[in-house]
């Protein structure tokens, strides 16, 4: 809820926008503020951007973007391996911010910064290997050139903050693109310590712009920005329902938008794996971050073979982790980042439950806190079953064969992620080819990041891919230059 300035907020932090390398409060003087989840006070104060904010951002973008574009990849890089020397110093406040904001466990700030890192470096080597403003494939008639696009529109979720905001910011900005940002209204101070964390590290003032409202501002600012002739490129990571949007405003704009959305990734463990490497795999990938990851596994498609020695195994494991502050040091189940999505966990088990389904481990829901979830005897006629849970819960699902297990693994509208386990690798490697996912794990987590692969979704995952040469075009404009 948005407030005037003039409320008492001396003692907490104010987070302010980042417009033209400088730091300011919203024109209007409106903040909100962003509760922690852990104890329902302000973790902070936000100002509270609109249109007017949003476009002194586009003025800001605009004018900085020739000098950017033309400076040598060089220059770039240097500013973003510096970016890289700098962030240990950042790294305490990152990770108190996303303790305030979201209820990060200690896993999933180290994933966070790793992957940062990582995503730098993958942004750095796509840059040396398709260079800008260079001309290619000579002929006898001309050459190709690729240039940056413009301005793009950057919008990260709250989920993943360090790791998908710098994602969203990196890459069109290696390659002399000038970006706005539009954080997540759930991780604003998390959102702007990377603003900061380039400013210092020496990114010129304009090319970078971040821009936070209040939940109720966010459509009229995207359509505001979207809608700009001089944005030329949007990428959005977040939910289907709001991709929709973003796509449908894009649509009508023709502008291209990069779309990473959600997903309900299932987890393949044939007769012949490895329990225990499997059942650990899936803990991770179910539990990690609180399961509120685009790419958790939100099922456990079983053989029936194996099924029960594989679900002791796995319940066994699931009831330790119980939800606590993530103060606590060795807390490795926060709460969940909001009371609607509490609420909406909430009415997913009781909806599940009330229709046959077995709760084989989990308590009730206190406030945001919710142990961890494992359900089984899920029918298509429950919620569960279809709709993303994107929380700590996961169902199980018993099979008889491999082309049940297939089919069950792609009734689903979403396509992100998936994984299989089996010691037959041959096996494993036809059944990946079958299923209707972007990514395919064999062995190994569904929450797995490598940013120099090409990374998005099948069906209603998304389109256009983050990371490897598939995502150049995303990010640049290809010429033909005749001679």
């Amino acid at each position: 809820m948005a407030h005037s300035a003039t409320a008492n907020k001396q003692q907490n932090k104010v987070v302010n926008l980042f417009i033209d390398g400088e730091f300011r409060p919203a024109l209007d003087g409106h903040f909100f503020e962003r509760l922690n989840p852990s104890t329902q006070l302000p973790a902070c104060y936000v100002a509270d951007g609109n249109k007017r904010d949003a476009q002194q951002m586009v003025f800001a973008a605009t004018r900085s973007f020739e000098s950017w574009a033309s400076l040598s990849l060089e220059a770039r890089i240097h500013i973003f391996q510096q970016a890289k020397q700098l962030l240990p110093s950042f790294s305490e406040r990152i990770a108190n911010a996303m303790r305030n904001e979201i209820g990060a466990t200690n896993d999933w700030i180290h994933f966070n910064l790793k992957v940062c890192i990582d995503v730098i470096d993958a942004a750095i080597d796509l840059a040396h290997k398709h260079p800008i403003n260079v001309p290619s494939k000579m002929s006898s008639d001309g050459y190709q050139l690729r240039q940056p696009a413009g301005i793009c529109l950057a919008i990260a979720p709250w989920n993943a903050p360090i790791a998908l905001g710098m994602r969203a910011i990196i890459f069109p900005l290696i390659f002399g693109n000038t970006v706005i940002f539009k954080a997540s209204d759930m991780s604003p101070e998390t959102h702007i310590l990377i603003a900061e964390l380039l400013h210092a590290a020496g990114l010129p003032a304009g090319v970078l712009n971040v821009i936070n409202n209040a939940p109720e501002q966010s459509e009229d600012v995207i359509r505001f920005l979207i809608s700009s002739p001089a944005i030329r490129r949007i990428n959005f990571t977040g939910s289907t329902r709001v991709g929709r949007i973003i796509a449908g405003m894009a649509a009508q704009n023709l502008k291209r938008c990069l779309l990473e959305l959600g997903g309900k990734s299932p987890a393949i463990i044939l007769q012949d794996a490895d329990l225990e490497q499997a059942c650990d795999a899936v803990i991770h990938g179910a539990f990690l971050n609180q399961g509120q990851i685009c790419m958790a596994t939100d099922r456990i498609i079983v053989e029936q073979a194996i099924a029960d020695d594989f679900t002791t195994l796995l319940v066994e494991k699931a009831k330790k982790l119980q939800a606590q502050s993530p103060n606590h040091e060795d807390c490795k189940l926060g709460p969940v980042a909001s009371p609607s999505i509490a609420q909406r966990l909430s009415e997913l088990i009781e909806d599940a439950l009330n229709q046959g389904a077995r709760l084989l481990t989990g308590t009730a829901i206190q406030g945001q806190f919710i142990d961890a979830t494992l359900i089984d005897r899920i029918t298509p006629m429950m919620r569960m079953y279809s709709e993303e849970c994107f929380g700590p819960i996961a169902g199980i699902y018993p099979v008889d064969s491999v082309d049940e297990a297939i089919s069950l693994a792609n009734d689903c509208e979403y396509g992100l992620a998936a994984a299989i386990f089996s010691r037959d690798h041959a096996l494993a490697q036809s059944i990946a080819q079958r299923l209707e996912s972007g990514v395919c794990h064999i062995n190994s987590s569904t929450v797995r990041d490598n940013p120099k692969q090409p990374f998005g979704g099948l069906k209603a995952s998304g389109y256009g891919r983050f990371g490897g040469d598939a995502s150049i075009d995303e990010f640049t404009e290809l010429r033909w230059i005749t001679l």
